[in-house]
């Protein structure tokens, strides 16, 4: 079943953390997005060689938060955890990336 970009007030996010492995990473971002009213749909997470990557796709109520209030929540964990985070509309990232 597809699902559609937005539904009422409701957006889909793509997360993306990349950084050297180590233990807390899934738990800090799943916190900051639990904070911020978020729900994770889709979870995939790797490490290669000592190198921790994941990518979400989030739903986001922004009746409840911002687009940019989470994007700043998230990337305040760069330097918290030793991580680059990015986060992007759904629509935009498959619009840069032709998906």
């Amino acid at each position: 079943m597809e699902r559609t970009q937005a539904t009422e007030g409701k957006t889909r996010i793509v997360v993306t953390t990349l950084g050297a492995d180590r233990s807390g990473i899934v738990a800090a971002v799943a916190t900051k997005l639990a904070e911020n009213d978020a729900n994770i749909l889709e979870i995939s997470q790797a490490i290669l060689d000592g190198i921790f990557t994941m990518s979400m796709i989030v739903e986001l109520d922004e009746t409840k938060t911002s687009f940019a209030t989470l994007q700043s929540a998230l990337t305040s964990l760069d330097d918290q955890l030793g991580v680059q985070v990015k986060v992007q509309r759904e629509d935009v990232f498959k619009f840069m990336y032709r998906i």
